[in-house]
Order: C-alpha cells, then structure tokens, then sequence
C-alpha cells in the first residue's frame, strides 16, 4: 500500500509523484495497488493529477489501481473533472 502525505498541492507534486513512483518500480510485480489517501487533509487539484498518473504508471505495469480513504472533497473535485470513474475505491 503506498500513502499519500497530509498535504498534497502543487508544491509537493512533483516529489510526491517522483516517490510513488520509484515505489511503485521496486514492487512491480504486485498484482493490485492500493493507494491509502486517508491521511491527505490539505490538497488541490494537483493531488488529483499525482493520482492520476499513479493510475497510469500501474495500468502500464499490468496492476490494478484503486484508492482507500478518498476525501469527499476530492472525490466531488474529481466528479466535477468527470474523472471520478478513473479513481476506483479500494
């Protein structure tokens, strides 16, 4: 499972995204990635762009993708983007 920060904006993208990935890297040959955001308190849409190319980078891979603990405020930014359905629940 990797977890996302308490805080997540533009300002921690780049590093967030940069450390899941390597993550995701050394355990490739999971079958299912959970990404536990039950902690992320402080975010904008960048949290949902860091999730979305988290998605991208386990589709690639062959590994199912889905989220624990999704803020509903997320979860409405995401609907409103119309990408919910990209953001399966774990």
């Amino acid at each position: 499972m990797f977890v996302l920060p308490s805080e997540l904006t533009h300002t921690q993208a780049r590093a967030c995204l940069q450390m899941l990935v390597q993550g995701l890297r050394q355990h490739k040959s999971s079958p299912e990635v959970v990404v536990d955001a039950s902690a992320l308190q402080h975010f904008d849409s960048s949290a949902l762009a860091v999730l979305l190319e988290i998605r991208r980078e386990c589709l690639a891979m062959g590994q199912y993708f889905s989220i624990k603990g999704l803020a509903p405020k997320l979860a409405a930014l995401a609907a409103l983007y119309g990408i919910a359905e990209l953001l399966p629940a774990a």
